[in-house]
């Protein structure tokens, strides 16, 4: 029992020594991946256009992925505080709702602009930095769309699928730099977001319990759930996993269940 108990403390903090950054870390999954880093021993950056609810001992930075000097400001700002980078978690996204013909292509640039080029710049300016580190581990969040047709989700679709074929084409470009890379594919999330959506609609709470009823466990995905995937796959445990592609989706992507 003993011995069980030192090899749960140790494992508890297998980040000890690593520094880590995570985008769209003000909220909701981000912050809930920032906060579990830490716990676990990892010297935090929280890059967020609001960073404000991110706490000591997380390091708050503001960061705008869709601008290319905000993204090194940050990247740099974080190495020089910890004196390096080993994990990244390309977290910062945004959502649209609508068929192919109901968004324009404003609405469509500024989508792939936050959500694909987001992390094209951070890893412009993190590669450097992750090819220095003895233990470099990179986590995209990428959805449950880019695998499955779901209704009024084709811009957010389209670039969750290109976040998932990036994720696999950076494993590959980056595996003899010693950098892993994975993704997570989580399904519908009970975040802020998904909030807002609700409370848009005719009937908000009949909408929560068809998203509900969409994902064979009953129940919407929560932020912890999510983070606890991504922890596991930036984790010095996970040494042998890359180009993995992880979801956390409440059995939607597998799974056909009669009720």
């Amino acid at each position: 029992m003993a011995a069980s108990a030192g090899r749960t403390a140790v494992s508890d903090r297998e980040f000890d020594g690593l520094v880590a950054a995570v985008t769209g870390a003000g909220s909701g999954i981000g912050l809930a991946t920032a906060n579990l880093l830490a716990a676990r021993g990892a010297r935090v950056a929280a890059l967020d256009l609001d960073p404000s609810a991110a706490q000591a001992p997380l390091y708050a930075i503001t960061a705008d992925v869709t601008n290319e000097e905000s993204v090194r400001q940050a990247i740099e700002a974080t190495s020089v505080r910890f004196g390096g980078i080993d994990i990244v978690v390309n977290n910062a996204g945004i959502g649209s709702v609508g068929t192919v013909v109901e968004n324009g292509d404003d609405e469509w640039r500024r989508v792939f602009d936050v959500n694909v080029l987001g992390i094209v710049r951070v890893m412009r300016t993190a590669v450097p930095y992750l090819r220095r580190s003895k233990h470099a581990a990179v986590v995209n969040t990428c959805s449950i769309v880019a695998t499955a047709g779901l209704p009024k989700r084709a811009l957010y679709s389209a670039t969750k699928g290109a976040v998932l074929s990036l994720t696999l084409a950076m494993a590959a470009d980056h595996i003899d730099d010693g950098i892993r890379v994975n993704c997570v594919t989580p399904g519908t999330a009970d975040t802020s977001w998904v909030g807002r959506l609700l409370a848009a609609s005719a009937d908000p709470q009949g909408e929560r319990r068809a998203l509900e009823a969409r994902q064979p466990m009953g129940r919407l995905v929560t932020a912890d759930e999510v983070a606890h995937a991504i922890v596991y796959l930036a984790s010095p445990f996970a040494a042998s996993t890359t180009g993995t592609v992880l979801a956390v989706d409440g059995g939607v992507q597998g799974l056909r269940v009669r009720r």
